[in-house]
């Protein structure tokens, strides 16, 4: 085994989970999980803690803000309380008026199924990113998040490295190729071995660790 297999195993072994999985997604290609995703990689996507976020997807599901019909149904306040409790005050009275927005455009335009959205992408992963920035407050950093998240169950995107990956895979001394990084990860979903770098992108003890149990 190569160092760089060993690095990868070890980043995996300890930090192989989806933001979506710690956010208590079961992602699949089905209309809910997909929705929740695209929440997810919103609030994701501002300047604010991770996992402040992902606490906050988790409060906003168990308010039943769960798929877009709700969210659109909800007041305005219901959802600034919903964000105020996972912890995200700095934006929410703005979040509160995007997440409504983005759910009202979901429902109209793809019938509340964002699998409807892939279809009208057709296979191109560059319209994927243009469509999922229609959506208030996604923009390249959301539209990034979610593909990253969602390649595991739309393939077309994989592998799905963008920029804050391939960062990680700089601070780890790894091929920064997509395909290449794919092949030392083997048959880990590509969506794990994403978060997995990002994780280490962003937090440089990660990468440390990482780098010293891999010998």
């Amino acid at each position: 085994m190569t160092r760089q297999e060993r690095v990868v195993r070890e980043l995996l072994g300890t930090h192989g989970r989806t933001y979506a999985e710690e956010a208590g997604i079961r992602l699949k290609n089905t209309p809910q999980p997909l929705y929740r995703l695209l929440v997810l990689s919103h609030l994701l996507s501002a300047r604010i803690r991770g996992s402040i976020a992902l606490a906050t997807a988790r409060a906003l599901h168990e308010a039943g803000l769960r798929d877009p019909r709700r969210m659109a149904a909800a007041d305005w306040q219901e959802r600034v309380d919903a964000l105020g409790r996972g912890g995200y005050r700095r934006y929410d009275e703005r979040t509160a008026t995007q997440l409504g927005d983005a759910a009202e455009l979901l429902t109209e335009r793809w019938g509340g199924d964002l699998r409807r959205l892939r279809r009208e992408a057709d296979g191109n992963v560059s319209e994927l990113r243009c469509l999922l920035q229609e959506f208030p407050g996604m923009g390249p950093a959301g539209s990034h998040i979610f593909l990253r998240e969602a390649q595991g169950v739309w393939p077309e995107a994989a592998p799905y490295l963008d920029g804050k990956a391939l960062q990680g895979a700089e601070r780890l001394n790894l091929p920064e190729d997509p395909e290449r990084l794919a092949e030392l990860a083997g048959k880990t979903d590509p969506a794990v071995l994403a978060a997995a770098l990002v994780r280490a992108a962003v937090d440089k003890e990660i990468a440390e660790d990482t780098l010293r149990r891999a010998g």
